[in-house]
């Protein structure tokens, strides 16, 4: 059974070798070396309160993580957020990335946030997917921004508007 909780130090460990397994091999993020456990810490210190970091567990396991971070640090953006998902790949395709989103989603209303916003980059199908189940739709596309594995890559923005228009 799959169960959601706030990340801890203890989780970097697993953390790194998702991410940095992202990092060798997919365009879901464009650091182009892996990360060490110290950048590691130094980015875990960012998150807490306003901004949460979970993780998926199952037996024990950290199977996944999610985040909202700032969209952008002028004082107008404080209500919008960018959400960030990675994947153990001994579990894609068991519904971590749904639990992750269902619960980060969650706690974003929570915290009073107006939209979220995802940066995906060109041809992940998987995120478009996952995404566009939860009501993201696509808000642009900005070409060739990016330089990975040889080729330019586009990231397409996609946004989630949490309350209707003349809520809160």
């Amino acid at each position: 059974m799959v169960t959601v909780r706030e990340a801890q130090l203890e989780d970097l460990p697993a953390i790194l070798r998702i991410y940095n397994h992202a990092v060798l091999t997919s365009t879901a993020t464009f650091d182009l070396e892996e990360q060490t456990l110290e950048q590691r810490k130094t980015w875990f210190s960012h998150y807490g309160g306003k901004y949460p970091l979970i993780v998926a567990e199952e037996n024990g396991q950290v199977t996944g993580y999610c985040c909202l971070s700032p969209f952008r640090s002028k004082p107008a953006y404080e209500k919008t957020a960018e959400v960030s998902i990675y994947i153990d790949p001994d579990h894609f395709g068991k519904g971590i990335g749904t639990i992750l989103m269902t619960e980060i989603l969650k706690r974003a209303g929570e915290l009073d946030y107006h939209v979220i916003i995802a940066g995906i980059t060109g041809g992940n199908e998987a995120s478009v997917r996952l995404h566009r189940k939860f009501g993201f739709q696509l808000a642009g596309i900005f070409k060739e921004v990016g330089f990975k594995f040889g080729e330019w890559q586009d990231v397409h923005f996609y946004q989630l508007i949490l309350r209707e228009p003349g809520q809160a």
